[in-house]
C-alpha cells in the first residue's frame, strides 16, 4: 500500500496555473499525476502539473454532497491501479462537464473523445475544441441531471463532431491546415486567422492583418473552428 499524501483526508487550498482563485476542498484522493478535491458540493480534478501551492486550511470542512460514483475516485488503498487523468477523462466521456483550460472563463460542454495527447469538447459556446492535454487546469463533472445553461436536448443536441481525429495534437493541427481557426479561445486576436503551416514544432497563422504569427506547438492550449 502507498503511503498517504499527509494532507490527503484534510481541507486544503490550492493555487493553479493561470487560475486566479484558489480551490478549496477537501483532498479525498491522489494519483501519480492529479488531485481530487471535494468543495462541499461538487468534486474538482485537478491534474498535478498544474498545482503550485498546496496548503492545510484550518476550517472545518462543509458538508459534502454526494456525486456520481463513476467520477468519485475510490480512496487509494482500495486501488490497485491508482486514479489517473487518463482515467477520469474516459470517464467523463458524455457527461456535462467544466473545465478551466484559460482566459477569464471555464467552459461548460461535453468531453466526447479522447486521443493520445489531447481530447475533445462540445460547448453550446465554442462547439468543438480540441485541447491539448497539458493545459487543462481543472475538470468538473456536473450530476447527470444538469444541462449546459438548462438547454433541452432539441437545443443543444450532443453531436459527434465532424472533424477527423488525429492520435496526436501536433497532427490534428496538420489536418486543419488551410481552415480559419481560434486559438487559445481567442482571447489574444494575433491567435485569430487562417492556419497556414504546421512545420518543426510551430504554428503558422495569418491574422486580420495578413502578417504570419508563428506559435509553438506547446504553447497552443485549445483550438476551435467558428
Amino acid at each position: 500500500m502507498e503511503k498517504k499524501h499527509p494532507l490527503q483526508d484534510k481541507w486544503v487550498e490550492l493555487l493553479i496555473s493561470d487560475h486566479a482563485a484558489p480551490v478549496q476542498g477537501k483532498l479525498i484522493d491522489i494519483g501519480q499525476d492529479i488531485f481530487v478535491i471535494q468543495d462541499g458540493v461538487k468534486y474538482v480534478y485537478v491534474p498535478i502539473i498544474h498545482l503550485q501551492q498546496l496548503r492545510f486550511l484550518q476550517e472545518e470542512p462543509r458538508e459534502l454532497f454526494p456525486i456520481p460514483e463513476e467520477l468519485k475516485g475510490r480512496p487509494l488503498e482500495q486501488l490497485q491501479d491508482p486514479v489517473s487523468y487518463r482515467k477520469i477523462l474516459l470517464s467523463a466521456k458524455g457527461m456535462f462537464s467544466e473545465i478551466y483550460v484559460t482566459g477569464s472563463q471555464s467552459i461548460h460542454g461535453y468531453l466526447t473523445s479522447v486521443m493520445n495527447d489531447f481530447f475533445v469538447f462540445y460547448s453550446p459556446v465554442y462547439h468543438t475544441v480540441i485541447i491539448s492535454l497539458q493545459h487543462l487546469k481543472y475538470l468538473v463533472p456536473y450530476h447527470p441531471n444538469i444541462t449546459p445553461y438548462q438547454l433541452s436536448p432539441e437545443q443543444f443536441p450532443l453531436r459527434p463532431s465532424t472533424i477527423t481525429l488525429a492520435r496526436t495534437f501536433e497532427g490534428q493541427l496538420r489536418k486543419l491546415v488551410g481552415e480559419f481557426v481560434i486559438l487559445d479561445l481567442g482571447v489574444n486576436p494575433n491567435k485569430i486567422g487562417l492556419l497556414k503551416n504546421v512545420q518543426d514544432n510551430m504554428a503558422e497563422l495569418v491574422n486580420a492583418n495578413g502578417a504570419s504569427i508563428f506559435v509553438h506547438i506547446d504553447h497552443i492550449q485549445t483550438l476551435h473552428i467558428p
